[in-house]
C-alpha cells in the first residue's frame, strides 16, 4: 500500500525497472499546464513548463523570451501592442 500522500492522482505513476530486475512504482509530481497568452489564449513559445523549483534553477534568458511582453503575450499580440503604442505615442 502506498503512503497516504501518494494515493491522490496529483502524482504521476511510473513503473521503473531496478538493477535487481524488480519493477517498482515511482511517484512523480505532474507537470504544470502550458502558459497561454493573456490576450488570445494561444500557447506561448519559449516559456518552459516546470514546477517552481525547476524553473528557479534556469538562467534568466531561459525562463522567458527577452522582449517587451515576453512570457505574457504571444508574438502576434505583442506585435499588435507595439503598433498600438507607436500610434498613440
Amino acid at each position: 500500500m502506498p503512503e497516504l500522500r501518494y494515493r491522490s492522482r496529483s502524482y504521476r505513476r511510473t513503473f521503473k525497472k531496478t538493477p535487481g530486475g524488480k519493477t517498482v512504482l515511482r511517484y512523480k509530481k505532474k507537470k504544470p499546464s502550458k502558459h497561454v497568452c493573456a490576450e488570445c489564449g494561444n500557447l506561448l513559445n519559449g516559456v518552459p513548463r516546470g514546477r517552481p523549483y525547476q524553473i528557479r534553477k534556469l538562467s534568466k534568458s531561459k525562463k522567458r523570451p527577452n522582449r517587451p511582453y515576453g512570457g505574457y503575450f504571444c508574438h502576434e499580440c505583442a506585435r499588435k501592442m507595439f503598433k498600438l503604442e507607436a500610434r498613440e505615442g
